[in-house]
């Protein structure tokens, strides 16, 4: 990715700033996700063709990986090294959710919608991360 369009898309050329807003991002988004299927774990479940039980658990690991990216966002200066942690379950995620619904989920339409469109958004966190991560370094 261009640093012109991480600049563009975080609207600073500030690296630093770019990294801390992308994990920002993905704190919020992946914190309401956790979220919800915490507190709606039944109704989801039901509507996604997903186990109710799975949503839950899920929803406890999304919301303790939010909060975790949430402060390492809030640093000045994030370490690298969380940063790259965070890029790796970011990956590992998508790439789960994709193999999940292949090989073992059978969602129902909204769920087949949803879990890739979910995988792709987590992916696209990744990716902005690593190459915000990158500008950094320079």
């Amino acid at each position: 990715m261009s640093q012109a369009l991480l600049a563009g898309i975080s609207r600073t050329t500030e690296p630093q700033t770019m990294l801390r807003r992308f994990l920002a991002l993905d704190a919020v988004v992946t914190g309401a996700n956790g979220l919800a299927y915490v507190l709606a774990s039944g109704p989801l479940g039901r509507l996604l063709g997903v186990d109710a039980t799975l949503l839950f658990e899920l929803g406890l690991f999304l919301t303790a990986f939010a909060a975790g990216v949430g402060y390492l966002a809030s640093r000045p200066q994030p370490a690298a090294t969380a940063v790259k942690l965070v890029v790796d379950v970011n990956v590992i995620w998508a790439v789960l959710s994709v193999v999940a619904l292949v090989a073992w989920l059978s969602p129902s339409t909204a769920g087949a919608l949803w879990i890739p469109m979910q995988a792709a958004t987590v992916a696209g966190f990744a990716a902005l991360q690593w190459s915000a991560l990158r500008a950094v370094s320079r």
